[in-house]
């Protein structure tokens, strides 16, 4: 039930499926500052793919490239769920939208963009309910 989450990780996650990855961050950066548990980890892994998914957007693909290898170590951990998120699932979709900006190494041949179809979405904790 959604109640039983943060309202700011619910907030975080619903501006992350409105493609709002700025201010996904940064709603999800404030819920990791006022967290001291083992979440926190698991908040700076989502935090890392938003930001990720906005340099990609803005096609800044070496941050971009960094910025998801990092959240992927963040956030295997937590697989399969956690926080009602399927962990695996949005690693998986994470791999699909980068998958052609990894296999190029540091070579990012002209026309690699983030495509709106390989975008990942989260199933908002409570929305299935």
């Amino acid at each position: 039930m959604a109640e039983d989450y943060p309202a700011l990780y619910l907030e975080g996650l619903r501006l992350f499926n409105a493609e709002e990855f700025f201010e996904s961050h940064e709603v999800l950066e404030e819920l990791w500052t006022e967290t001291q548990d083992e979440r926190r980890k698991f908040y700076q892994g989502l935090i890392q793919a938003a930001v990720a998914l906005l340099h990609f957007g803005n096609e800044n693909l070496g941050g971009a490239k960094k910025v998801y290898l990092s959240s992927r170590k963040y956030l295997e951990p937590y697989q399969p769920e956690y926080e009602g998120l399927d962990v695996s699932g949005f690693l998986l979709s994470m791999q699909h939208c980068f998958a052609e900006l990894i296999e190029n190494q540091d070579q990012y041949p002209a026309g690699i963009t983030l495509r709106d179809e390989r975008i990942p979405k989260v199933l908002v904790p409570g929305d299935r309910d």
